[in-house]
């Protein structure tokens, strides 16, 4: 126990990233939440190194593969040791993609990593590739981004989007380490809070500072929520106004369910619903936190039926799960998981759910249908599904004003046009 302080001093941000990348690879994790752990276990990192380690995992997943060819290109036999491939592939990401690092200080740090973990004759073998690596052509950004997104997805995401949304999708412009949030109606906002950054698309996105949103001034008292701006324009889209009874189909751990709890006010009604009651315990302990009123809650599977949720609600939110494709930017491990035949198969997961769940809104009450992709398969071609149950309807939400023209029964947001993930959102109101 005596040696742990200096091992957490010695490591440097380039290990952490590899550490993190690791996980990735053989634990199936998502980076933010290994990158975050990592984080928190060495808080002495300051500020700049906890920069670089972020740029570092995302930047390689981002254009991994781009990576990995042009490393393989030099090692005749293959790389099979994963700890000795992302090594070098942060390297490779450093020396090839980054201007920050000279490319004798990314092979030194990468080689001397190499060597205390596997031995000389490995740090060896790894050297020669990282030497000749040095000596050919930089990568460019974009054709990196788009030589390691499958090929599948990036003409399907071109089809919808067109390039240059694409490029954006795929990480092309992304900041690293910008944490959004809202205000919380009723709580004393601390000067921060008051004087941070506004969003152009969302009205209530702050901009946090960086660090561990719950270590900021006014988490513990509630004065703020940690939700991304799009996510918030999604919980908008429902409209629900005051004494209005509302439900979140598909809850999660409730960031919208609080919105909409404000929403509703104290002459208002919220139900929560999700598959997984975790995810419903911590939404309880959320509305806690904030102040809010306790959201009614239900775990309820929508694929098997609607429980013992009640029908009648005005209005009723189903945010469906989904391929995730419009988070690209800040969870690019999901391209590198995705299979063709995913958007498909989960489409037919979010026509059953939004089948069942719209059974809950009365007659002529609005539903709103929105998943975190902008494919075709998994937005309008979903909304043909369930013409027969729910026929579009406009938008209802003043606070979309400056998104979403008038009249408009459906959109998508998107990251160089929004500054948002990229989310398909679709009005609708149940047939009589």
């Amino acid at each position: 126990m005596k040696d742990e302080p200096k091992s957490r001093a010695a490591v440097s941000a380039r290990t952490l990233a590899v550490r993190v990348l690791e996980r990735v690879e053989r634990d199936g994790a998502y980076a933010a939440a290994a990158l975050d752990a990592e984080l928190d276990r060495h808080p002495q990192l300051d500020p700049r190194d906890r920069a670089l380690a972020s740029e570092l995992v995302y930047g390689v997943l981002r254009t991994r593969r781009a990576l990995e060819r042009r490393v393989l290109a030099h090692a005749a036999r293959g790389v099979t040791d994963s700890l000795v491939r992302l090594h070098l592939l942060v390297a490779a990401y450093q020396m090839l993609l980054l201007d920050r690092v000279p490319a004798w200080a990314a092979v030194d740090a990468a080689i001397g990593e190499i060597r205390r973990a596997r031995g000389a004759r490995v740090a060896g073998f790894g050297n020669a590739v990282l030497r000749k690596l040095a000596q050919g052509e930089r990568l460019e950004l974009v054709s990196a981004l788009r030589d390691t997104a499958p090929t599948w997805l990036s003409e399907q995401l071109d089809r919808t989007l067109g390039r240059e949304e694409t490029d954006a999708l795929l990480g092309a412009g992304a900041v690293f380490g910008r944490v959004w949030g809202r205000a919380v109606g009723g709580r004393a906002a601390p000067d921060w809070l008051e004087s941070a950054e506004r969003h152009p698309a969302s009205p209530l996105a702050r901009l946090l500072p960086s660090g561990d949103p719950e270590k900021q001034s006014g988490y513990a008292e509630g004065a703020f929520a940690v939700q991304e701006p799009g996510a918030q324009l999604v919980g908008l889209a429902l409209g629900a106004k005051p004494g209005e009874r509302v439900l979140d189909a598909c809850a999660g751990r409730g960031q919208k369910t609080t919105l909409l709890l404000e929403a509703v006010g104290p002459s208002g009604q919220v139900w929560a619903s999700d598959a997984h009651p975790k995810k419903l315990a911590v939404l309880t302990r959320e509305c806690t936190r904030l102040g809010l009123p306790a959201a009614r809650t239900a775990a309820v599977d929508w694929t098997l039926g609607t429980g013992e949720l009640p029908d009648g609600f005005d209005r009723v939110l189903v945010d469906a799960p989904c391929t995730g494709v419009g988070t690209l930017r800040r969870r690019p491990e999901i391209a590198l998981r995705l299979e063709p035949g995913d958007p498909a198969r989960l489409a037919e997961l979010q026509v059953a759910i939004l089948r069942s769940a719209a059974t809950r809104v009365k007659p002529g009450g609005r539903v709103v249908f929105a998943v975190c992709s902008v494919l075709e398969e998994e937005a309008e071609g979903v909304l043909a599904r369930v013409a027969d149950l729910l026929e579009p309807a406009p938008f209802d939400a003043p606070a979309l004003g400056g998104v979403v023209p008038a009249g408009a029964t459906s959109f998508r947001l998107t990251p160089r046009r929004h500054e948002t993930d990229g989310y398909f959102v679709a009005s609708l109101a149940r047939r009589s």
